[in-house]
């Protein structure tokens, strides 16, 4: 925990002692006030003294350089088991006399001696999760060894280290064929197309399971589970069960849902209670000819259930919220504890959510296959929550802090700060838990992403907490232990062949990019966040190893971001001068479309690892796809792109600009 930090203006923030003893609390402290203070660091100070070792130790590289040992003085002369069983099954065995240890330091705890002492490993480990067992008389400890190599990322060789790809969020994306949304089928021919311009990659936001009827939570942002799909996006016309189910057909043919869907894809705006609706009593009648049909198909499903047995309890969960009418918190003890039975859910429910995950992984599976024939294929997106009355919380309920929320502190844009309304990982529940869920999200996404971003990873060092009951500007920051979450992520990267890209924008210490480097995670560069409007100097360099783009989903398009930046005299020429001076621009024009033409130039040929083109920006979009700090104000997460998918495809102008960076970017040095 941090009592203090600094601001975007430099300044120094203190936590106020109720917000100090507030987040004491929600890590599981007993303090109720600042009397109980003295003895719950004793406490504390105890455990970890008692505790012989952390729970979680990492080998860079292989190798366990230093892992200390905390015995008390009259142990350290006793012989230590250790039994380390690698992750391939096989065991390694040794007892050592802890008295020959390196000695690190003493101290007295209540009256008790103790030792610290460095443990060493003589061979070098192979990558992967491993186990070490401890054992001394009375006393036994298990610690999860990663071995991991200390860069993450996938070598590019074969395809050149400037990539290219081009972004639009799912919902967004329509086709003539889609029902009122883009599906996984709109977002594979998206794909083959940007491909077709000699793009390697196709980026879109999460499209994670949501709440989409009661309780309805749209955000992409605060799914259900960080641990499976949205059946929102499944392709119905790639489904069997339409072709063998006759009343499945005749129920999409008929005249009542064919005007739904045209009203539907009319609407300028993704409504997804409507779109969800009319899909589910559609996927029901596929889910029920599914598990009333021929056996050889459920022999897939079961193979797929072999290798994921949480989706059975995922969607027993599901059910179980449905039956319910209400959420987890809400429930029965027993319900809420995470025992369910089978009076608890409708089965029928249940077989539902089975079919629609099983039959999301299989599209989503499709989809990235042919994606990676050209590159990275798929750009996905790791969000840094989840909602709190969602699966993950109720099952990893270990990992989370529910009596806090993430968000942000005060700056200059959200003068009250944010409060994200979802709970933060616990810094040691997760150690204890063995990063297990963590490990699981980063899986579900590497599986099928050659690229992966990482939202906020700021909140691998320290995230901000705002305790309940409090206002975001009473938040405190909370440390967690960064070098174990970059040996996950660099062991998963390298594993799946993956880029990691690392969401760094805003107020961010230098250490954090320092580590973002040191283990090869790219940053991101984003023109309209680096803009000064200082002539001489509008735009700083772009490092080689980030991702570069216009904008994000979270900031005006380009065309916005350019006519906020005409009602300012003083910023108006530091981008046409800075364009033209670096042979962008032909004259040092202040026409908007001169220069999204130029800056995509600036960025296809800067020495960036990775470009990401948004496609709104080709046709000067003005409208953002969400404000931050909004709710009902602005249709967030609901507008859909201006032109559909065949639409866009043919127009000239996008067309030549895309040829343009794919040129621009086999320029780049």
């Amino acid at each position: 925990m941090e009592p203090a930090y600094r601001d975007g203006e430099g300044k120094l923030r203190r936590a106020g002692p109720e917000s100090l003893l507030a987040v004491l609390r929600a890590l599981g402290a007993p303090v109720a006030g600042l009397a109980d203070l003295p003895g719950a660091l004793r406490e504390r100070r105890q455990q970890y003294w008692r505790r012989c070792c952390e729970p979680v130790a990492v080998a860079w590289a292989g190798r366990l350089s230093h892992m200390e040992l905390r015995l008390p003085a009259g142990r350290a002369t006793g012989p230590l088991e250790c039994r380390l069983r690698l992750e391939d099954g096989r065991v390694w065995r040794m007892v050592i006399d802890p008295g020959s240890l390196p000695l690190l330091r003493t101290t007295v705890v209540e009256g008790v001696a103790f030792e610290a002492r460095q443990l060493t490993l003589p061979a070098r480990l192979p990558w992967g999760y491993h186990h070490l067992h401890l054992r001394l008389p009375g006393l036994t400890r298990e610690v999860l060894l990663i071995a991991a190599p200390s860069r993450a990322g996938a070598p590019l060789t074969g395809q050149g280290e400037h990539l290219w790809g081009c972004f639009l969020p799912l919902y967004a994306l329509h086709s003539h064929r889609s029902l009122g949304a883009g599906d996984f089928g709109d977002l594979e021919a998206l794909s083959l197309w940007v491909n077709s311009m000699g793009s390697s990659f196709t980026g879109t936001l999460p499209f994670l399971a949501a709440f989409l009827d009661e309780p309805f939570a749209p955000s992409p942002y605060q799914p259900v589970s960080r641990l499976f799909w949205n059946e929102f996006y499944l392709d119905i016309s790639r489904l069997e069960e339409v072709q063998q189910c006759r009343e499945a057909r005749d129920f999409l043919n008929s005249a009542a849902v064919q005007k739904e869907i045209a009203a539907l894809r009319a609407a300028p705006l993704v409504d997804y209670r409507r779109g969800m609706a009319l899909k589910r009593r559609l996927l029901a009648l596929c889910a029920r000819t599914f598990f009333t049909g021929a056996p050889g198909r459920r022999e897939e499903m079961a193979a797929w259930l072999a290798g994921n047995p949480a989706a059975r309890d995922y969607a027993r969960f599901r059910a179980a919220v449905e039956k319910q009418h209400a959420t987890w918190p809400e429930w029965p003890a027993p319900m809420r504890d995470g025992n369910l039975g089978e009076g608890d859910y409708d089965p029928e429910a249940m077989q539902y959510h089975l079919y629609v995950q099983w039959q999301a992984h299989r599209q989503v599976q499709a989809l990235a296959a042919r994606a990676r024939r050209s590159g990275p294929g798929l750009y996905l997106d790791l969000p840094l929550g989840v909602h709190r009355e969602g699966y993950d919380v109720w099952r990893h309920r270990r990992a989370f802090a529910l009596a806090a929320s993430s968000g942000a502190p005060p700056d200059a844009l959200f003068r009250r700060g944010q409060d994200w309304g979802f709970p933060p990982f616990h810094p040691e529940g997760i150690r204890e838990d063995g990063y297990h869920y963590y490990i699981a999200c980063l899986r579900h996404h590497l599986r099928h992403a050659g690229i992966l971003r990482l939202d906020h990873v700021m909140g691998l060092h320290h995230l901000y907490w705002i305790p309940r009951g409090l206002a975001a500007t009473e938040g405190v920051y909370v440390r967690y232990h960064a070098g174990e979450f970059y040996a996950i992520l660099s062991l998963e990267s390298r594993r799946h062949g993956a880029l990691l890209v690392g969401e760094d924008l805003g107020t961010v210490p230098a250490y954090v990019r320092r580590a973002m480097t040191r283990h090869n995670i790219n940053r991101m560069y984003i023109l309209a966040a680096e803009y000064t409007g200082k002539t001489g100097r509008a735009l700083g360099p772009v490092p080689p190893e980030s991702l570069a783009g216009l904008n994000t989903h979270d900031m005006p398009p380009f065309a916005a971001f350019w006519r906020e930046r005409k009602k300012n005299s003083r910023q108006l020429a530091a981008l046409p001068v800075f364009l033209y001076n670096r042979g962008r621009l032909e004259v040092p024009t202040t026409a908007t479309r001169s220069l999204l033409r130029g800056c995509l130039a600036h960025l296809a040929a800067s020495p960036a690892r990775l470009l990401l083109v948004n496609l709104e920006d080709l046709w000067l979009e003005t409208e953002p796809q969400n404000i931050p700090g909004t709710s009902t104000e602005y249709p967030n997460w609901r507008r859909k792109a201006r032109y559909s998918l065949e639409e866009f495809s043919r127009q000239p102008g996008v067309v030549a600009l895309l040829r343009e960076v794919n040129y621009w970017r086999g320029t780049a040095k």
